[in-house]
């Protein structure tokens, strides 16, 4: 009788600890569920647009691809013909003779402060080329804000886009630095001239 409660009493404690070790399986196998990364969520994880797969047209329409900026610095401003700024586009001319084989330079002619920009297409670039001697890549007409913000504004003034800052274009000639990554690197104001020491230190 007596060896009969013992074993009785030994079945009933493999029983409980069974039991309790099954218990802690199951809170340790729910755990993991819960913390071990999901496959299929990590492919569902959104990446910022290339900068080099975004794409316009010059004042005269043909088809520009970003990805041909690819190795080189881009500095890219909205500019304007008849604003008080205008005349930095001398400048930008510059920046374009003295650093064009590291740098790319491109206007985007906008209409939008004050309207300052009247003219259209090859009007713009002949405007440009008579009165400041510009030869740099200049891009079609464009629009920096609302419903028709263009898809390289929505990049560079978009930290969803471009990974690196939000940004509001105040007026004609703000500046944008990509580098050779196709990475935002940093937006200038547009009383910043060309010759800064802030761009400079960027293309040295």
């Amino acid at each position: 009788m007596q060896t009969f409660k013992g074993l009785c009493d030994l079945l009933k404690g493999m029983w409980s600890r069974s039991a309790n070790a099954v218990f802690w399986f199951l809170v340790l196998l729910l755990l993991g569920q819960c913390t071990t990364d999901d496959p299929n969520q990590k492919q569902n994880v959104s990446t910022h647009p290339d900068f080099y797969s975004l794409q316009a047209r010059t004042l005269e329409g043909k088809a520009v691809d970003f990805s041909t900026f690819k190795g080189k610095k881009v500095l890219l401003v909205n500019t304007a013909t008849a604003c008080g700024l205008t005349p930095q586009l001398e400048g930008l001319q510059e920046l374009h003779r003295q650093y064009g084989d590291q740098l790319v330079v491109v206007g985007i002619p906008t209409n939008d402060f004050a309207s300052q920009e009247p003219r259209e297409g090859e009007e713009i670039g002949a405007f440009c080329q008579r009165n400041y001697g510009v030869d740099f890549l200049m891009l079609e007409k464009a629009t920096t804000k609302g419903s028709d913000k263009h898809p390289v504004f929505k990049w560079l003034t978009e930290k969803k886009l471009n990974g690196k800052k939000s940004s509001r274009i105040w007026w004609n000639f703000q500046k944008y630095l990509v580098n050779e990554q196709g990475e935002l690197v940093d937006y200038f104001l547009p009383i910043t001239q060309p010759d800064s020491p802030k761009i400079l230190e960027q293309l040295r």
